[in-house]
């Protein structure tokens, strides 16, 4: 005699990605993948900081949010290049909340250039600070009072560019490889309490798409598996994943998010 198999519990699984009463601060928030997420996240359950350069796109997305959702949702002006304004985004954040639950580095920054010789120190160093050491100054800021509390979730957004730097991305792509080996690093130095995880994203058709090289546009979509390239929407599922108790066991890893890039 057979027995078959209990009915997958469909609510029970929903409930490993619930973020009902957790905090959630996305960087680089207002606008693209960012703004997917701090919508998420916030239907999952969850307070959301919204923080980036432009504040008023940060009300409008906060006030959209509690018009929506419910959920509270702080707007704050932060540019992640400089640590004072990130030392003011962590007071301000845990000032209102009381804590973080779930960080994304979100924001960041790829400046094109006719050729390698035009970029400037000064251009070179903004990336940098841009997509590598701010995300590295709110993570230690975060993760530590995540360590000392009740733990969190950490997600970093990086690149393809990482592991398959282009031409026209050299610097971009050196800050996010950095920021994949940062990612491994604070998961070790932040663990068990705490995960760090990264979405490693291929080209997504956000604004900043306007501002490809033509060749990109004309002939990229054919080199990927999908055959195209990725929608902002697109991130909320490995977001909610790596945010929620669903990937509680994974922490230090780097998943691709890129439609099959070569």
């Amino acid at each position: 005699m057979t027995t078959s198999s209990p009915p997958p519990d469909f609510a029970a699984i929903g409930r490993h990605f619930s973020l009902e009463g957790k905090v959630a601060l996305v960087t680089g928030g207002s606008r693209g993948m960012g703004r997917e997420m701090v919508l998420a996240f916030a239907q999952a359950g969850a307070d959301v900081i919204i923080a980036s350069r432009r504040v008023g796109s940060c009300e409008t997305l906060a006030a959209e949010v509690a018009a929506s959702t419910g959920r509270v949702a702080l707007a704050i002006g932060c540019h992640v290049a400089d640590w004072d304004q990130i030392d003011s985004l962590v007071d301000a954040s845990y000032a209102r909340f009381g804590k973080v639950d779930v960080l994304v580095n979100n924001a960041g920054m790829s400046p094109l250039y006719d050729k390698l010789s035009d970029v400037t120190r000064e251009l070179y160093n903004k990336v940098l600070d841009v997509n590598l050491a701010g995300p590295f100054r709110l993570t230690a800021l975060v993760g530590e009072r995540m360590q000392t509390g009740n733990g969190g979730s950490i997600i970093n957004i990086s690149s393809g560019g990482a592991v398959r730097p282009a031409k026209h991305i050299i610097p971009y792509a050196a800050a996010k490889a950095g920021l994949n080996a940062m990612t491994v690093g604070f998961a070790h130095s932040f663990g068990p309490t705490v995960r760090v995880n990264c979405i490693q994203s291929g080209p997504v058709l956000t604004d900043i798409a306007k501002a490809w090289p033509d060749e990109m546009i004309e002939k990229g979509p054919d080199r990927f598996a999908l055959g195209r390239f990725g929608r902002p929407d697109e991130v909320i599922g490995a977001a909610l994943y790596f945010a929620s108790d669903a990937s509680s066991f994974t922490t230090g890893s780097i998943l691709a998010m890129d439609g099959g890039m070569p």
